[in-house]
């Protein structure tokens, strides 16, 4: 069969597709394959083993087959075929010469281990260590299952992200949803998944911020590489998008996800999103990307009790190396009850302080260090601003919520108003009832008996209103 020589076609198509690509999916899957020759009509690759084989066949023959069409004007067919294995070990002079007979064979092998006499020295060890995995660029290493603390508060999402991790794309639990306030372990949990499936696997994981993504394809619009941008996400095994709330209101990037989300989801492909609230609370999205997201399960992460948060201080502790005595942790474990990254910050102050003037952590040291944390000052938070964030986050006017309409899309965020006021502010329901138009004390006291009712019926209304405090108090320190 005559050669034919199409090695610079090869090279400046596989170049032109690292531009398309992008460096990350470019040195996962290219970086390996070595032009072999051709035929008139064929192209040859040689690929390190069959898993590579079938994947770059499944994912991109045909963008190669169009480049090499492209730049050489013949419709060639790329083969590619896969590396013969070398031999493990090669045969001695002795054996190659023919010397050795059957038997003789027979008796090297079972002859005892003996010293090697006088001054000869032992055969090194040519063993060749396994080599570690280098991590996933985009995954932090702590963020495993290993060091993920489980309590009551997340034992049924830790269990499920387990069996994401050993099996991926299960039905069942595709797509999974992770949902909780600030701080709760919803990153972590993600991230443990990315994590299990990339050291047990070789199958290509994806882990972005919602931010990011759109940052991505807003770039992709830009630079007009939205093959390329679609090629990245719609060819991921394991896509995991944190913070999707960030989405709201960005219908473009809505409308990619969409339409992402179904590919990967018929393919059998898992995906994982986190979120700091329900999704049916997400006002600003689509309701078929809405519906998307509910599909598969959905876990709500919801603040660790006592008990855990000593058993996260104390996993925190042996992390760092770091000896903070029992009375200490159960003092930091009582007085914050609101989330991990909180207890860890404090941890964090105590160990840093201990390090830089050299003395153990007491309970008096604790006690002073953290008095800020313990006892924060109270902000300065006026019930117009309350009003208005509460307002803006339903949609609503300020006027709506202080007005006398009583429809069920403005009572509730009323109700939520005023409960919220009472629960961070020092002012007296009379005072809150005035600036709410005028009303009664006991409007204001039946609004928040409302909403503690609603509360204990759908613990996941605590997501949001944990969020409109976190927004009002950030506002309000601003000011």
């Amino acid at each position: 069969m005559a050669e034919w020589d199409y090695r610079a076609f090869w090279e400046e198509s596989i170049r032109q597709l690292r531009s398309e690509l992008g460096e990350q999916d470019f040195s996962i899957w290219f970086n390996k394959l070595e032009y072999s020759g051709g035929t008139e009509k064929s192209v040859i690759i040689v690929v390190p083993s069959n898993f590579y084989r079938d994947e770059i066949i499944k994912r991109y023959q045909n963008s190669i087959e169009n480049k090499i069409k492209e730049l050489s004007g013949r419709e060639l067919t790329v083969f590619f075929e896969v590396a013969p294995k070398k031999a493990e070990t090669e045969p001695s002079e002795e054996e190659n010469s023919g010397n050795i007979s059957k038997e003789g064979a027979k008796k090297a092998v079972n002859a005892p281990d003996r010293k090697p006499a006088g001054n000869v020295k032992p055969a090194l060890d040519n063993t060749i260590p396994p080599v570690k995995k280098p991590r996933h660029p985009h995954l932090r290493e702590d963020y495993s299952f290993s060091k993920y603390v489980i309590g009551e508060n997340n034992l049924f999402a830790a269990n499920a992200a387990l069996a994401i991790g050993k099996n991926p794309g299960v039905t069942s639990y595709n797509p999974f949803l992770i949902y909780g306030g600030v701080g709760l372990g919803k990153t972590h949990l993600m991230q443990a998944i990315g994590n299990y499936i990339y050291e047990n696997s070789d199958i290509r994981i994806i882990y972005m911020s919602a931010e990011n993504f759109t940052n991505d394809f807003i770039e992709a619009l830009h630079e007009q590489k939205m093959t390329a941008f679609r090629n990245k996400y719609r060819h991921a095994d394991v896509l995991l998008i944190d913070d999707i709330h960030f989405l709201e209101k960005k219908d473009g990037t809505q409308e990619e996800l969409f339409y992402t989300f179904d590919e990967l989801y018929h393919a059998k492909k898992q995906i994982v999103f986190t979120c700091d609230r329900p999704v049916s609370e997400l006002r600003n999205l689509t309701e078929r990307l809405k519906s998307r997201f509910e599909w598969g399960l959905k876990v709500d992460l919801q603040p660790p009790d006592f008990e855990t948060r000593c058993a996260i201080l104390k996993k925190k502790c042996e992390d760092k190396k770091v000896k903070v005595p029992d009375d200490v942790i159960s003092l930091v474990a009582n007085k914050i009850s609101t989330n991990v990254r909180d207890l860890e910050g404090a941890l964090n102050t105590l160990v840093a302080y201990s390090e830089l003037v050299g003395k153990p952590v007491t309970l008096e040291i604790a006690q002073q260090q953290l008095k800020d944390v313990f006892f924060p000052k109270q902000l300065s938070m006026s019930l117009e601003t309350i009003i208005r964030i509460v307002a803006e986050d339903f949609h609503l006017s300020p006027n709506d919520l202080k007005g006398k309409k009583r429809t069920s899309t403005i009572v509730f965020p009323r109700q939520l108003a005023m409960y919220i006021a009472r629960e961070i502010t020092e002012y007296s329901t009379t005072e809150i009832g005035q600036t709410f138009g005028g009303r009664d004390h006991t409007t204001v006291m039946y609004s928040c008996q409302k909403i503690e009712e609603q509360l204990r019926s759908n613990p996941a209304l605590d997501s949001t209103i944990e969020s409109l405090k976190r927004i009002i108090k950030e506002y309000s320190a601003k000011t």
